[in-house]
């Protein structure tokens, strides 16, 4: 979770904030995680790109997942 920088030409750790973190979770890690479903993570990640990552959002979108599925 760190990246290396130079300053005054010495090597140091960049640290990453933690929306850093989120947003590479988010954009680009979720979705490769194995085992874990592929619609729920699109779900997961829309809704957090979107800024509407809370718990009744995503209890509402796992309804229509469930649901669509029953069709």
């Amino acid at each position: 979770m760190t990246g290396n920088i130079l300053n005054n030409g010495i090597m140091v750790d960049k640290v990453k904030s933690g929306k850093e973190i989120l947003d590479d979770f988010f954009f680009d890690r979720i979705e490769e995680i194995e085992n874990v479903d592929k619609d729920i993570a699109k779900m997961l990640s829309k809704l957090y790109q979107e800024d509407k990552l809370t718990d009744t959002n995503v209890k509402n979108e796992l309804q229509k997942l469930r649901d669509g599925n029953k069709n």
